[in-house]
């Protein structure tokens, strides 16, 4: 009798089979393990070498003898169309397999990295400017993000924002590159610049970090003004930073624990300082004003105030406001003048408008002042006279806040 070269096999055989490797023909095998676990695998040869295919679990809980049996008919129909049934079970996989999206990949890429940026600020950064550039396709499949979808967002920014841009870029390819990785995208990286986005843009320039563009100090208690009537969180935060003269970054990613409202008084710890030193800012009237209307989004439901919330959230609200929303606020209100700018603002002020000493201004902007000699010997933060600087900075931006006050306006000298 002619051996049988498939079906080889019995359902009792599959039970009884011992340790070792059983064919049941056209490369199907039960194979068993010393402590008796049985599998199905598939074995084949495809370009030169051989591929062992695992089919799943045998006996009694596993797969039957008769499915196993059918997976491996398709198996050697696909080997016959000249297809590799391991890389087409893979594909049916993750066509099956829920896309994930860029925003997805990007958050994830971020936690993973987290631990190695040591700066609060950079994390940050990286958060706010990939959701802000890559909203168009933000909540696009990772798979699907092609070179034409980065142009289009770092071609209207290439020239006039070149540092911006450039890091947007290098900040798309490494998310892209993880989802590579992952198998969640195949083929070229559309981000990549060596031999591929440098072709169709220009090399990004070189050029020293600008100026922020700033507003005349004379027109920033008319802008208040206008500021308040708009509403939202934002505006507030860009109205407490223009008081204060703080950074927008210091502001944003503030959290209540940082704040006495009895005492007026905002303590930034060192960690979040560019200097890295603590720095104290006394608050004016205005600047408690708008803290206490923001207290009811920290309140808990014993009334406590939780330290560890932001004071200006966004609307996610364990999240901080990015930057670009501060900033968005003046494109709407049709200014070119930056977040930032503001600082220079209240320093042109201090000095051209009262005879406050220009110490007292440079600590309030939390700058290191003079030569180390001179540091040395500044071991005080000056913070008294900085209450009455800021409260000065507060007056006029009130009493300026219609233009036509401006003219009649009598500035506050130091005693």
């Amino acid at each position: 009798m002619t051996k049988r070269t498939l079906h080889r096999l019995s359902a009792r055989a599959v039970e009884t089979a011992p340790a070792g490797r059983h064919a049941d023909g056209g490369g199907l095998y039960l194979s068993v393990d010393a402590e008796g676990r049985k599998r199905w695998v598939m074995l084949y040869q495809r370009a030169g070498r051989r591929v062992e295919m695992g089919l799943g679990g045998a006996g009694q809980t596993g797969v039957s003898l008769a499915n196993a049996r059918k997976v491996a008919a398709r198996a050697r129909e696909q080997l016959q169309n000249d297809l590799d049934p391991l890389e087409m079970r893979r594909a049916a996989r993750r066509a099956a397999r829920p896309a994930l999206t860029f925003g997805t990949c990007a958050t994830d890429y971020i936690a993973a990295h987290r631990a190695e940026w040591k700066n609060p600020k950079h994390i940050e950064q990286w958060t706010s400017t990939l959701e802000t550039y890559t909203a168009p396709f933000w909540d696009l499949p990772v798979d699907r993000i092609g070179t034409q979808d980065i142009l289009e967002i770092l071609k209207p920014i290439w020239a006039t924002k070149a540092e911006t841009a450039s890091r947007l870029r290098g900040r798309i390819e490494k998310v892209l590159d993880a989802a590579r990785v992952q198998g969640l995208r195949q083929g070229e990286n559309p981000a990549r610049w060596r031999g591929h986005l440098d072709a169709l843009l220009a090399r990004p320039s070189k050029r020293e970090r600008g100026h922020h563009e700033a507003m005349d100090y004379a027109a920033v208690g008319a802008f208040l003004a206008k500021l308040k009537d708009q509403s939202g969180i934002a505006a507030r935060a860009l109205e407490f930073a223009i008081l204060t003269a703080a950074r927008s970054g210091e502001v944003r990613l503030a959290p209540w624990g940082e704040f006495d409202l009895e005492a007026a008084t905002w303590r930034v710890p060192a960690l979040r300082m560019k200097m890295k030193r603590e720095h104290r800012v006394p608050l004016s009237p205005r600047a408690v004003e708008i803290l206490k209307d923001m207290l009811p989004h920290a309140t808990r439901q014993d009334g406590s105030i939780d330290p560890t919330a932001l004071v200006f959230p966004s609307a996610q609200r364990s999240k901080p406001l990015s930057d670009m929303t501060l900033t968005a606020i003046l494109r709407r209100m049709n200014l070119t003048a930056t977040p930032h700018g503001f600082r220079a603002s209240f320093r042109t002020w201090a000095g051209e408008r009262t005879s406050f000493p220009a110490e007292l201004a440079e600590a309030a902007l939390a700058h290191a002042a003079g030569d180390a000699t001179v540091q040395a010997y500044a071991r005080g933060d000056l913070f008294d006279r900085r209450r009455e600087l800021m409260v000065a900075w507060a007056d006029y931006l009130a009493r300026t806040a219609a233009p036509a006050a401006a003219s009649n306006v009598v500035e506050l000298r130091a005693s």
